[in-house]
């Protein structure tokens, strides 16, 4: 469509290159195509220059083809000046409608170099035995969202990346103070997964992996991580935690948003320097903080899958999720969940946190279960922009976890990544680098890094399988710095 457009305007507006035949037939042909774009994927804002743009050359094309003819000079001849201001506002005009769509595109995921296709199903689970501890009273139980992406043997029509994009977008501009508008393009994002296609066949079960996303984030966030562990033949189960994610939409349309970073901050520091001062969210104190809590829902959603798995289930997961090999991962917020729910959860078998702080009791104990973290230096962290003590905080509490840690551990630094790098962000706007949302290590180049240790991590500690990358014998990424505590050095 932007290429009929140009034409038009070089053939309609330039007077040196100027041809009428060819340029009414550029606009017949960009009107024919913004036509097809709107009705298929509807209007962009990106694309509203462009669209006015359009409007413009039609009408005058229409204005020199219908007009009667006279024997004065044309515009060209008597105005200039007129006509090289059009030029320029054209030309800035459909500048912008190419810049545009480069700046916020319609990104496409990696296809995962594993050899499954990509299954996804979603749950609405209520939790009957818990009260919903946030929000204004009267409060209900706690209800879940819970996406489940699992090996398939076909590929069929591609999911989106997020369901309810409007919603989505109006929350993410609502918490993180930015245009609600500059998130909606989200909604045009395929994966590389399909709906509800029929589980692989090759395997009886596969291990599962549970993802807990970050706060004011989606539990799509990590779609790079989590596809390519499901190509990998791992079954991935995110959880949107209601009040911890942006928004939460529930069957019906029923949303709820999350609470800010401000609201939710010094309830989480309740549990990672806990103070005598409670503090206190919509008249509610919370003395022992917030994470045990979020922990639940890991528990809970364990317990729920265990009932999918069933030989009862009706489900296209019944006896395919290996429950005896059940990991977890998470990134922020998610991962120090990650840190309670390990501590305290005997179904996981093997924990990895994703730069995030840990709860002063696994700082006291350490973890009996394998644990991976994965995190940056700290001078990467001050060039970020971090606090410096939040960088202490950061770094001794997930240092002296995994010091103290009672199993096989790793601690993994990606010199030059910045937090956003291990959430889909890179791929939002090949300006993240240049805006400081992400760090100087190329986007896709870090999550090839996360991709691959993740995958080791999970494939020795839940297959057995041999994973020489934790050994040390790493040549692929001299970004890294890997520590490593093996069960028989304690």
């Amino acid at each position: 469509m932007l290429l009929a457009i140009a034409l038009t305007f070089v053939m309609l507006v330039i007077p040196m290159l100027g041809s009428k035949r060819i340029g009414g037939y550029g606009a017949i042909v960009a009107v024919l195509l913004a036509i097809v774009q709107n009705a298929i994927e509807g209007s962009r804002w990106q694309l509203v220059p462009g669209y006015l743009l359009l409007g413009s050359l039609c009408l005058l094309w229409a204005s020199r083809n219908f007009r009667r003819a006279k024997a004065t000079p044309t515009t060209s001849q008597r105005h200039p000046f007129i006509v090289g201001t059009a030029i320029a506002l054209g030309a800035v005009a459909m500048a912008i409608s190419v810049a545009l769509p480069i700046v916020l595109p319609v990104f496409v995921f990696p296809r995962p170099v594993g050899p499954y296709a990509l299954g996804t199903v979603t749950y609405h689970w209520i939790d009957a035995s818990r009260p919903e501890v946030f929000g204004k009273p009267p409060r209900a139980a706690r209800e879940l969202m819970v996406q489940i992406w699992y090996p398939a043997d076909q590929r069929k029509m591609l999911a989106p990346y997020v369901d309810d994009a409007a919603i989505l977008s109006a929350a993410l501009g609502q918490l993180h103070d930015t245009p609600a508008f500059l998130f909606d393009h989200l909604k045009y994002v395929n994966t590389n997964a399909s709906s509800s296609v029929p589980v692989a066949k090759n395997r009886p079960r596969y291990p599962v992996l549970i993802f807990l996303e970050g706060i004011t984030g989606f539990r799509q966030m990590n779609t790079y991580q989590v596809e390519e562990l499901v190509s990998q033949g791992y079954i991935v189960v995110a959880i949107d935690q209601p009040y911890v994610a942006a928004s939460v939409v529930f069957p019906g349309g029923r949303a709820v948003t999350g609470l800010s970073k401000n609201d939710m901050d010094p309830l989480i520091q309740q549990n990672i320097s806990p103070s005598t001062h409670v503090p206190t969210l919509d008249g509610q104190a919370f003395a022992n903080g917030i994470i045990p809590y979020l922990a639940q829902d890991v528990a809970f959603t364990i317990d729920r899958l265990t009932v999918l798995n069933g030989a009862t289930s009706r489900t296209i997961m019944r006896g395919k999720l290996d429950m005896e090999s059940v990991g977890i991962f998470g990134v922020s917020l998610g991962g120090i969940v990650v840190g309670e729910a390990c501590r305290t959860e005997r179904r996981l078998k093997a924990c990895l946190v994703m730069d995030a702080p840990m709860p002063s009791i696994v700082t006291q104990s350490g973890l009996d279960k394998p644990g991976m973290w994965i995190t940056r230096d700290p001078e990467t962290m001050r060039t970020e922009g971090w606090a410096e003590p939040d960088v202490v905080q950061h770094q001794q509490t997930m240092w002296r976890a995994f010091d103290r840690s009672r199993n096989a551990s790793y601690f993994v630094q990606v010199r030059g990544m910045f937090h956003a790098n291990l959430t889909d962000a890179p791929l939002f706007s090949p300006l993240t680098p240049r805006l400081g949302i992400t760090g100087p290590i190329d986007g896709r180049r870090a999550h090839t890094i996360i991709n691959a240790y993740s995958l080791a991590f999970f494939d020795r500690h839940l297959r057995g399988k041999t994973a020489l990358l934790l050994d040390g014998n790493n040549t692929r990424f001299p970004e890294v710095a890997l520590d490593k505590r093996r069960q028989s050095e304690r």
